[in-house]
């Protein structure tokens, strides 16, 4: 009996000198840690959420499988390095950012981690892919196909506020979608008998001196980052000047109409590519995918307070009617 105590301690002691305690520990597999950077006002963005919800859908569920480190900047496109070095030193194994500002951020960080985007109108335009069938680098994602879509939101403006004669497209100067976007807006402008007022800004006063210049009859074509909270500034005057935007979440709060794509799902799309990359697969194999949910939605309280009748045609197609 002796003998076989001394035995069994004797192969104990061989398993522990050939793996030792820290060694036994980095084999328990830890869960994947998605690290991600956004510039709203408040940590729970939509595609986030919808992030978590497409992977819980494919078998990686949050607190289990994987991780998230999730910081929003407000808007301040100018701590985004920081905050994505914050990040990197914090040892994530993928990145996920929601918007164009923080994609460039992360490219400009690290050529090593994977880096996953949504919310982004063009990522050639922008500078973050080489092709959208061939990314090239550590970057793919989905993309809200803004750029493409800025005609049909002109034309949709147009539909809902039929005396309008201006439309300004008021945008950050440093964001290259929103200047593809505008290009975009000024040449189907004369087919719908609009003028596109174009004003790019970089300040905040610069904002407030455009938004000044507005005259009846106008009306606005919002962008989709939040930097220097355009979008916001723009949505005060909901009430008072037809305003289009690229995604639904601001119609909830009395903007007139949107037509873009849904971020909540442009998430949950991004899942499938997180996912694969997490098991193995290399950013620059996986094709950009475009955002394959894309709604319209119409306040029809705000339509009666600027005196607009909804045309039949749109209430037949709107995805979201906002009472």
């Amino acid at each position: 009996m002796k003998r076989s105590v001394l035995a069994v301690l004797a192969v104990l002691a061989a398993v522990t000198a050939l793996n030792p305690p820290d060694a036994l520990a980095q084999q328990v597999k830890r869960p994947y840690r998605i690290g991600a950077v956004h510039p709203a006002f408040a940590p729970n963005h939509p595609a986030v959420e919808g992030l978590k919800a497409g992977l819980k859908e494919l078998g990686l569920e949050e607190g289990r499988e994987v991780t998230f480190d999730i910081r929003f900047t407000e808007g301040k496109i100018e701590v985004m390095p920081t905050v994505v070095a914050d990040l990197i030193k914090a040892g994530v194994d993928l990145i996920f950012t929601p918007g164009e500002a923080a994609a460039r951020a992360a490219r400009g960080a690290t050529q090593k981690i994977p880096i996953v985007f949504t919310v982004v109108g063009d990522p050639v335009s922008a500078g973050l892919v080489a092709e959208v069938a061939r990314p090239g680098g550590n970057l793919t994602g989905v993309s809200s196909l803004a750029t493409d879509l800025t005609p049909k939101r002109v034309e949709v403006l147009k539909a809902l506020a039929p005396g309008l004669r201006r439309v300004w497209a008021i945008y950050y100067a440093g964001d290259p979608s929103a200047l593809a976007a505008v290009r975009k807006a000024q040449e189907a402008a004369p087919l719908l008998k609009v003028e596109l007022v174009a004003r790019p800004v970089s300040t905040a006063e610069e904002l407030a001196r455009a938004l000044k210049s507005l005259r009846p009859g106008d009306g606005l074509l919002a962008p989709g980052s939040p930097v220097l909270d355009i979008p916001g500034q723009i949505a005060e005057l909901s009430t008072r000047v037809p305003s289009v935007f690229p995604a639904a979440f601001w119609v909830r709060r009395g903007i007139l109409v949107s037509y873009g794509s849904d971020y909540f799902a442009e998430g949950r799309q991004a899942a499938r590519l997180v996912a694969k990359i997490l098991r193995g697969a290399r950013p620059q194999d996986l094709p950009v995918e475009g955002s394959n949910t894309i709604e319209l939605a119409i306040n029809v309280k705000t339509a009666k307070a600027l005196s607009l009748a909804i045309p039949q045609t749109l209430l037949l197609r709107a995805n979201h009617l906002i009472e």
